[in-house]
């Protein structure tokens, strides 16, 4: 017979094997017999085999079984499918495994070309139209049970038929091969890009935000790229060529969709905006979702510029003590726009952490406080005041964030004992030890640290144990209805409780009547921040506001 056949025994030892079986390994029939697997594998191999035979042994019946292997005679790896089947003698006593393989190398391409023929795109080895249905199919069932959206990009080039027509097919094939690659280097693992014919091309986005405007414009960050990767010059064989895409986008998957052509047909038709609106451009199916996004890229363009130009200014909020005495403030950054005048930082705050333009602004404000706590410490009246500076888990993780803070510090001449962070819980969810290191290096400085928006997250016991912090800060949620929701009142005087406990001050935000500030302070709190007691006001304004109140010593 054309197969390979052998015996071993219950240990694995060979006790016999057929002439194809001595071809395969290049040995007889004699030096392999008392021999194991190991003599003649790599252990992997040899393991596998092994626990195959068991497996075989064990259930009692054949077990058939693929694998590829390498250590055929002339160096090729080769695709072996293998019976094992279990042998015993005349009194049912199991004596070993008998082993029949065939080489299925050939099968097995042919599968595989005829697989490849069927869903992918000869050209540019990308998926074809059958198998982004298919894969469309699992994302819109997928997105029905997590309500993730996900996003198709339809892109077409834009004058393609100029580039076949002076350059000839086969440079057009080399233009959409290339094409193909630039698109695949632009997505995420397990993103699909796919390519219908011609010069269309398909990308499909999964695993998108659950909300619409930040699935959109996580959709169009990756149609920018596209569009700008695109736009890159092609060196063909013997041309440089410029070809530009049109590229339409909709979202897909919620309750969004239950037919399945529905969100290429809405792709299609974006991209025939993108062709109207003079091509080389990104369109959405959606027009109100495209004026939002065109608004989130003009805003995004706007923060940069912002950022550049330094449009920003601190405002101050007072802190004060149970006297009433100021003891310091917050500062919150402010964006004053030429045109648009106050930007609400419910606006520009979110961006500015979803594109990391957070980490500039963060260490800006982080600048100005410092040399506002460097000019207030040269007056006596002022010099006991701290400035309380919030920071994202952005900069907080970044890897220099120590030495930055440190090196602002010296450059501005800031008392660092005035200076106090504000983290929010966030911080905490990523590798606490690293929280913790850096936290104590700053710390060691004279730096003090607050846990903003208690209770509102990620708290526990365990990370404030961890945790060198100096205050506890309630969230003005459990304080707005503090008087008349009981849940509210148990939790501000649980965190006021525990922070007494653990030997850390505590201040209580949003603070904004005498009735909240006594019953407060009735739980043992002795730090306020509210309207109470000032709004958020620009440096001059809170200055004047200091002349009139006592300042603690």
């Amino acid at each position: 017979i054309p197969d390979m056949f052998w015996m071993k025994d219950v240990n694995g030892v060979y006790q016999s094997c057929n002439r194809v079986f001595e071809r395969f390994f290049g040995a007889s029939e004699a030096n392999i017999i008392g021999k194991t697997d190991y003599d003649f594998m790599d252990k992997q191999l040899a393991d596998a085999s092994s626990a195959n035979d068991q497996e075989a042994m064990n259930s009692g019946k054949p077990l058939l079984h693929e694998e590829s292997v390498d250590f055929a005679d002339d160096g090729r790896r080769v695709v072996m499918e293998t019976i094992k089947t279990p042998i015993y003698d005349a009194q049912e006593k199991l004596l070993g495994v008998l082993g029949i393989a065939r080489d299925v190398t050939a099968r097995k391409a042919a599968e595989d070309e005829i697989r490849s023929l069927a869903f992918y795109d000869t050209l540019t080895h990308l998926p074809n139209r059958r198998f982004l249905i298919d894969r469309l199919r699992r994302a819109l069932a997928a997105s029905s049970r997590h309500q993730q959206k996900g996003a198709l990009l339809f892109v077409d080039l834009d004058n393609f038929k100029t580039v076949n027509d002076t350059l000839g097919h086969h440079q057009g094939d080399q233009l959409l091969a290339q094409v193909g690659k630039r698109l695949s280097s632009c997505v995420r693992e397990g993103d699909t890009v796919a390519r219908l014919g011609g010069d269309e091309f398909v990308v499909m986005l999964e695993n998108l935000s659950q909300d619409n405007l930040s699935a959109a414009t996580q959709a169009e960050v990756v149609g920018q790229t596209v569009l700008a990767v695109l736009n890159q010059r092609y060196l063909l064989e013997d041309s440089e060529v410029l070809s530009t895409p049109s590229i339409g986008i909709t979202l897909f998957g919620g309750n969004l969709d239950t037919d399945i052509d529905e969100p290429l047909k809405r792709a299609d038709l974006a991209m025939y905006q993108a062709k109207a609106a003079g091509r080389n451009t990104v369109r959405f199916f959606d027009p109100a979702m495209q004026a939002v996004v065109v608004a989130r890229a003009a805003l995004e363009a706007a923060l940069r510029e912002a950022i550049r130009l330094q449009q920003f200014q601190l405002y101050y909020q007072a802190q004060v003590a149970a006297d009433g005495t100021v003891t310091g403030a917050e500062v919150l950054v402010r964006w004053k726009h030429p045109e648009r005048g106050m930007v609400s930082p419910a606006e520009f705050i979110p961006l500015a952490e979803e594109t990391g333009l957070i980490l500039p602004l963060g260490q800006w404000v982080l600048n100005a406080a410092c040399m506002q706590l460097a000019a207030w410490g040269r007056v006596t009246a002022t010099a006991h005041l701290t400035i309380s500076v919030n920071v994202s888990a952005k900069q907080f993780h970044k890897a220099d964030f120590v030495e930055q803070v440190l090196s602002t510090l010296a450059q501005t001449g800031a008392n660092p004992r005035r200076l106090k962070l504000e983290l929010t819980e966030g911080v905490l969810v990523d590798n606490v030890d690293e929280v913790v290191a850096k936290m104590r290096a700053l710390k060691d400085r004279g730096v003090s640290f607050s846990l903003d928006d208690f209770g509102t997250g990620y708290s526990s016991l365990s990370y404030l144990k961890k945790l060198p912090l100096d205050q506890l800060k309630i969230d003005q949620g459990f304080i707005r209805d503090i008087l008349t929701d009981p849940d509210d009142a148990a939790i501000s005087k649980m965190v006021i409780a525990l922070a007494n406990s653990m030997g850390l001050g505590v201040i209580a935000e949003g603070v904004e009547t005498q009735a909240q500030r006594q019953f407060l302070a009735e739980l043992g709190c002795r730090e306020y921040q509210g309207y109470l007691f000032g709004r958020p006001l620009p440096l001059n304004e809170f200055e004047a506001q200091l002349g009139k109140t006592a300042l603690a010593p």
